[in-house]
């Protein structure tokens, strides 16, 4: 997977938000970059925070029934 720069533009001339292209990435790759970026105390991590992210229902139901079940949650 290339590297790729994520750039605010703002708003548009006619006010409304531009919105940011969707890539597709499989979920093995993403938590590899996202598991050595939280290994590493990556500061980045932090500037997404907030975003939100499109997860198929499966996915959302196994992550909650995770948190929920793991020692110290």
């Amino acid at each position: 997977m290339r590297p790729r720069l994520r750039i605010f533009h703002g708003e548009d001339e006619g006010g409304l938000a531009v919105e940011s292209p969707r890539v597709s990435i499989s979920f093995g790759e993403l938590s590899r970059i996202v598991a050595d970026a939280r290994w590493c105390d990556r500061t980045w991590l932090s500037d997404f925070e907030d975003d939100q992210v499109d997860l198929p229902e499966d996915l959302y139901d196994v992550l909650i029934a995770y948190r929920r079940l793991r020692p110290g949650a």
